[in-house]
């Protein structure tokens, strides 16, 4: 944890990760605040980038992407070497929200969306599968999801 945030710092940071949406004023009034101290706050935690941004988040199924995908990439010596076409490779596929690099048996672990297991099918066929280097893909369909969130335990 970033050792400069006191205690406003970390219960704004949780009221923002729970609703970005709240004015400044808001937030205030909640952790204690007045208005301008805690508007500066955010701005300095913004400019140190410790606030990375501010996003809508989205539900996936009640949009159609009803299908998610874990997939365990291992690429062979020759897709090793060339790790950056790799991750642009990946970087431009909608589909994967999330990307890891991983020590281990696996190189890669992707998280994927479709609308559905043909859609996946095609998404692996035509893109996954056709970026060079990659000699396994391990595919894990998740049945149900236990646990999502986007919030750190500040």
């Amino acid at each position: 944890m970033h050792s400069d945030l006191d205690g406003y710092d970390r219960k704004i940071l949780a009221l923002l990760q729970e609703d970005a949406s709240l004015s400044s004023a808001q937030i205030a009034e909640q952790v204690g605040l007045s208005q301008s101290p805690c508007w500066r706050r955010i701005q300095r935690m913004k400019e140190e980038g410790i606030i990375r941004g501010q996003v809508t988040l989205l539900d996936r199924k009640k949009i159609g992407l009803n299908t998610q995908i874990f997939a365990e990439i291992k690429l062979n010596a020759h897709g090793r070497s060339n790790f950056t076409e790799f991750t642009e490779a990946i970087r431009g596929f909608p589909e994967v929200l999330e990307c890891y690099v991983l020590m281990g048996s696996v190189d890669f672990l992707l998280r994927i969306v479709t609308a559905d297991i043909e859609a996946y099918e095609r998404f692996f066929f035509e893109k996954l599968s056709m970026v060079p280097g990659i000699q396994e893909v391990n595919s894990i369909v998740a049945l149900s999801e236990i646990k999502s969130t986007t919030s750190l335990p500040v």
